[in-house]
């Protein structure tokens, strides 16, 4: 079974890029990983938090893993493309060796891979003995996402919308629970809040925009 992938780079980036900076920040922050550390970043699309990891972690080495070859490239054709190692793999069968990395981390990614408790599986295969696995997901069950004022807003006039892929495992319980499944101890959680600005309703429709606007 394959991943939900999101082929458009530019899109992707346009809708949740400063969404992904904001919030992978605070994540970064509470983890505190160790520095110099071999990372995998798990689903990384255009390479936001794979910056970020660079930018604030000091990491021996980045490899960032992506099922969209758009999102690949795009994420080979900025600059971060000359700091880490981009290449097209599953969550579900990563083509590394066992224990092959210090830090694991999955950025808003773990709700929509369809076999989670595999890619759980996975992710711990090919961390460290001593090593760490992290993730996080937008709370989809309590619209708490960028989409969610929209996507309560759809319902409330009778235009439901899209229920977000994973969404029963995008609760705290549900991760603690996919995690625990997966063999990880010392399991840490926590909520993170964001705020987003917009200098106006247009710039914030425009992010919106790409995501509810029928195809073409």
């Amino acid at each position: 079974m394959a991943h939900n992938t999101f082929d458009d780079g530019a899109t992707y980036e346009l809708f949740m890029g400063r969404w992904s900076h904001a919030v992978g920040a605070i994540f970064l922050d509470w983890v505190k990983p160790p520095k110099g550390a071999r990372w995998l970043d798990i689903g990384c699309g255009t390479g936001v938090f794979t910056e970020l990891v660079l930018d604030t972690c000091s990491p021996a080495t980045v490899v960032a893993v992506d099922p969209s070859a758009a999102q690949i490239e795009l994420a080979c054709n900025k600059p971060v493309g000359r700091r880490a190692h981009f290449r097209v793999a599953d969550a579900q069968t990563l083509p590394f060796a066992d224990g092959a990395f210090d830090v694991v981390a999955s950025a808003l990614v773990i709700n929509f891979i369809p076999d989670r408790p595999r890619a759980i599986a996975e992710m711990r295969r090919v961390s460290h003995l001593s090593g760490m696995v992290a993730g996080y997901v937008w709370d989809f069950a309590a619209e708490r996402s960028p989409s969610g004022p929209i996507r309560l807003g759809l319902n409330q006039i009778g235009a439901k919308s899209p229920i977000a892929s994973g969404t029963e495992d995008s609760r705290l319980e549900g991760l603690i629970s996919l995690f625990e499944k997966g063999g990880l101890q010392d399991i840490a959680t926590r909520t993170i809040d964001v705020t987003m600005s917009f200098p106006d309703f247009n710039d914030f429709w425009r992010t919106q925009n790409v995501v509810y606007s029928p195809p073409r």
